[in-house]
């Protein structure tokens, strides 16, 4: 049986895990590496020159030379890791079995970035990993297959992050597995949910707590930003806090009260008034006392 000749477009961990699986069977070979252009992961680099593999950046995977270049190899199959470039219709079309690429939310919900952290901001009890074609959209393409995993009050963003970097080289290796044995399926969106939705890219600015909102959408903030996020923050007598983890009370009851404000000393940190009821905030960085306020705004 001839392998499968795979050109791959990828960075960071996930595609770390699925390209030590891709290059261990022997029915498939990568013929080329393409990293992010702003790279600044070796691993990818160092794989190549331990097997041989042309590695190479492309600054618009769509301009006619990088086009060229990739035909150059006669691929079966792109496949897409964690890459941060949009494909057009001409390199689609390029090889026979088109565009893969491997998402990291349960399609057709959660297309777009920082999905992870949406899914906790959200309040899923599930995320999802996704392998589907690459088309003219957004994480719009058919899926060729997915898995579900489950979010329970335990989890943060380093949690899912770690599930996601080993499942998702898993997925895909196992969506490789369907193209080598000829049982590649596929599932328009559209048969699971006529509209779907995107995430926006988070950015600075976005690490603000509201103390104002309910106990349960504080919880779920906090925790979807953890260490390695950039940490939820708030400030007290103009001073930036950093809180990497909180506890939901179920129990607490609702009350009326001054939001923000630290309500009475824990083992591990504080218990801080919501706008409903309060949750326990620890890993701070900063030494706080009871009666203290903490502000969404620095003043």
């Amino acid at each position: 049986m001839a392998k499968l000749r795979i050109g791959y477009f990828a960075d960071g961990p996930w595609s770390h895990l699925a390209f030590e699986k891709i290059i261990n069977d022997p029915n498939l070979e990568v013929v080329f590496i393409v990293p992010r252009s702003d790279t600044m992961d070796k691993t990818l680099n160092n794989y190549a020159e331990k097997y041989s593999i042309d590695y190479f950046l492309c600054a618009n995977v769509n301009s006619e030379s990088s086009i060229k270049k990739i035909k150059s190899y006669d691929c079966d199959l792109l496949v897409s890791m964690s890459f941060n470039q949009i494909f057009r219709q001409e390199i689609i079309d390029l090889t026979p079995g088109k565009i893969i690429n491997c998402h990291a939310g349960k399609l057709p919900f959660f297309r777009g970035r920082n999905v992870l952290n949406w899914a906790l901001i959200n309040d899923e009890k599930e995320f999802g990993i996704t392998v589907h074609y690459v088309d003219a959209g957004i994480d719009t393409g058919d899926i060729i297959l997915q898995r579900t995993f489950p979010i329970s009050d335990t989890d943060n963003y380093n949690s899912l992050l770690q599930i996601a970097y080993k499942e998702c080289a898993n997925i895909l290796y196992d969506s490789l597995q369907m193209f080598v044995e000829n049982k590649v399926k596929r599932i328009p969106q559209k048969n699971i949910h006529s509209v779907g939705m995107y995430c926006g890219r988070r950015g600075k600015g976005d690490e603000i707590v509201d103390w104002n909102d309910t106990s349960r959408n504080v919880f779920n903030f906090i925790r979807s930003i953890s260490d390695p996020g950039p940490q939820a923050q708030c400030f007290y007598e103009g001073e930036m806090i950093k809180i990497n983890k909180a506890m939901y009370i179920e129990e607490a009851p609702y009350y009326l009260g001054k939001p923000g404000q630290i309500l009475s000393k824990t083992k591990d940190g504080f218990l801080v008034k919501t706008k409903d009821s309060f949750i326990e905030i620890m890993e701070i960085n900063s030494k706080l006392k009871v009666g203290n306020v903490l502000k969404s705004k620095q003043v």
